[in-house]
């Protein structure tokens, strides 16, 4: 009996999840494709009934963020994208550049875990790389006092700098100075681009505490 399409789906979907977290801990180079079989709980000769290369694999899990671990993020900081108030740009600001997502490697953004691996891939890689980011300076930008070309300029320089000091602060997970950029980061963005004063985040009440 052949499988249903929702079974198919689902097989799918399996591989895609799977694929999001060995790239997010690996990268693209360090992953194949017996890996990511296996941490499906699938064979290799599954694979190709899906995807016609890992490249495709990591196109796929590029874009399945957005939707699927981003949102449950997203919902999870209080964030309502299409609320329009600056309220949700700032909680956006806070979770992004939170220690948490810092040190939670394989549900982080790809936006900063495949930063590298990016402009070696190929087009379809890239264009869901580009989707992801739009993504973000779209939830920005529907939720800043200004309008048009003003907020989608203020939307483009928020979302360089979370993703930007992410990359960095990851860069060195063990240096101090990573901690110094991500709250330098997060105080920034609160600060000059949303206006807000500089959120007390957990470094900060950790060493207030002390």
């Amino acid at each position: 009996m052949p499988y249903s399409k929702q079974h198919k789906s689902d097989v799918r979907a399996r591989i895609v999840e799977s694929a999001r977290r060995l790239f997010n801990r690996h990268g693209f180079d360090h992953v194949t494709i017996d890996q990511l079989m296996a941490e499906a709980g699938l064979t290799r000769g599954g694979f190709y009934a899906h995807f016609r290369s890992k490249e495709a694999v990591f196109a796929a899990a590029t874009a399945s963020f957005l939707n699927g671990r981003g949102a449950i993020w997203r919902d999870e900081a209080g964030v309502d994208p299409t609320a329009g108030q600056v309220e949700m740009a700032q909680r956006m600001v806070e979770s992004y550049l939170s220690r948490d997502h810092l040190t939670q490697t394989e549900d982080q953004c790809p936006l900063i875990a495949y930063a590298t691996d990016v402009p070696r891939a190929g087009p379809k890689v890239q264009e869901s790389y580009r989707e992801l980011l739009e993504g973000m300076v779209s939830l920005f930008d529907a939720n800043l006092a200004e309008t048009g070309a003003a907020s989608r300029q203020k939307a483009l320089s928020l979302a360089a700098l979370c993703v930007g000091g992410m990359v960095v602060a990851r860069a060195l997970p063990n240096d101090g100075i990573a901690e110094e950029i991500r709250v330098a980061a997060l105080n920034d963005a609160s600060s000059l681009w949303l206006g807000k004063d500089a959120p007390l985040d957990q470094t900060q009440q950790e060493a207030q505490a002390a």
